[in-house]
């Protein structure tokens, strides 16, 4: 039930998808925890131009890209021919892939980076494509222990309840207990993204109802 991060050995670049980088805008420590970890960062350009739209550049996911872009900390990837191929083979074939997930998975399988998804059918296919290795989490950047090191334990715990509640970033169901062990049981319940949260916090709900019906059941009638 550990929530530490899986990065510590891993020295490849990471790509990551557009939900990741939503994420690390939400939880407000992004650019400095991005900024810590050793790991070269790259973001595609498609995935890039998915945060173009206009909810994107009002809420401020634009403009974060776009800081890190210019201040050196990310990389932005063009696509080569042979990477489109794949591309094109992870967005026709079904289960079809988002452009942002499938030029990711493209880049990371050409050039040996480690890509960074949440969603399930993109980590899915990117196991497929890239065979030997699965892809890592947004949660493994959060809980880099270099990130750590450098930020202090509060602040990357804060940077992880924010993610969960603002950002709504998907987290893998063995490591749920951990998460919420760090950010406490009070703040869990604000994550409703956490996998199971209607089974673990409105069953609790409804147990503590319950008990509190037959407390008061026997309660003499004061009429």
């Amino acid at each position: 039930m550990s929530c530490s991060g899986s990065l510590i050995d891993v020295a490849d670049p990471l790509i990551l998808d557009t939900s990741v980088l939503i994420n690390l805008h939400a939880c407000k420590y992004g650019e400095r925890i991005l900024a810590s970890i050793p790991n070269d960062v790259v973001v595609s350009e498609i995935v890039a131009g998915e945060l173009e739209h206009e909810t994107s550049r009002q809420n401020g996911e634009h403009r974060f890209l776009h800081d890190l872009v210019t201040g050196g900390i990310v990389t932005l990837a063009t696509m080569t021919d042979a990477e489109y191929e794949i591309f094109h083979e992870l967005t026709s074939t079904s289960p079809s892939l988002d452009d942002g997930e499938a030029a990711s998975i493209a880049i990371a399988a050409a050039r040996f980076f480690l890509p960074v998804i949440d969603e399930g059918r993109g980590r899915n296919r990117a196991s497929t494509v890239m065979k030997t290795r699965n892809p890592a989490w947004s949660l493994d950047i959060l809980r880099h222990p270099t990130a750590i090191a450098v930020l202090g334990d509060q602040p990357v715990i804060e940077a992880l309840y924010l993610a969960l509640r603002d950002g709504r970033m998907r987290i893998p169901l063995e490591r749920v207990e951990g998460v919420i062990a760090l950010i406490g049981m009070e703040r869990s319940r604000d994550c409703t993204c956490l996998p199971g949260y209607r089974e673990r916090f409105f069953h609790e709900h409804s147990g503590a109802a319950a008990i509190d019906s037959a407390d008061s059941a026997k309660l003499p009638n004061l009429r």
